[in-house]
């Protein structure tokens, strides 16, 4: 699962790291980027790569109601490409969601750890997006973070963890039209390129939002 994650990197650095052609105004550091909030995410166009707000929560386009979309703010990489709510997303609207980390909620203690990668600090995530028509004529864009199998670091914590793409299948997973490849990137990030570590209980309300919340404690 993903319901929590951190994105502090300026506008710039996501820029350079992925090639963005479309300029966007400054991003506000957000340490506790929650569902239903506008996140950044990259999409690959006719001519590059582009930076653009999306919501958080996918809302399919054949919905009725938009309050479906706090309901999948994850999918599952098992099933991707087989239910209809992800299926035409997987194969035609897929995104990168940049992030310095995310949080997980350990089930016996609820105790919130805050993970990230040992030798990256921005990385991302393995996403789809759709467009929605509400009855009224308003188009929302949503999107979607996937999730796998948590690798031997993180299943004691929770079984669950967020796709993150090594850096070399990125660009695969914009561009690539081969669903056989596309699902073979949805697998657990290597164990031991992973760090994690405890962190306050403030981060479980979306009201805070500080830097202190990736702060470790004891």
């Amino acid at each position: 699962m993903c319901g929590r994650f951190a994105l502090y990197t300026s506008f710039q650095s996501i820029k350079e790291y992925a090639d963005i052609l479309a300029e966007l105004e400054e991003l506000e550091a957000n340490y506790n980027v929650a569902p239903g909030q506008n996140i950044p995410i990259i999409l690959r166009k006719n001519d590059g790569n582009y930076l653009e707000l999306f919501k958080w929560g996918l809302i399919p386009f054949w919905a009725k109601d938009p309050q479906i979309g706090y309901k999948m703010i994850n999918t599952r990489a098992e099933t991707i490409n087989e239910k209809p709510s992800f299926k035409y997303a997987f194969q035609k609207r897929r995104c990168l969601v940049p992030a310095n980390g995310f949080y997980e909620w350990r089930k016996k203690d609820k105790q919130p750890f805050y993970i990230h990668l040992k030798e990256r600090k921005l990385f991302t995530f393995a996403g789809i997006w759709e467009n929605w028509k509400s009855p009224e004529g308003e188009f929302i864009q949503t999107c979607s973070i996937i999730t796998t199998s948590a690798n031997d670091t993180l299943e004691n914590i929770h079984n669950r963890m967020p796709v993150i793409l090594p850096r070399n299948s990125e660009m695969d997973w914009l561009s690539n039209e081969d669903q056989n490849v596309l699902k073979n990137l949805l697998r657990p990030y290597p164990a031991d390129e992973i760090s994690f570590f405890k962190v306050s209980h403030n981060v479980n309300s979306v009201k805070n939002n500080q830097p202190e919340l990736i702060n470790p404690i004891v």
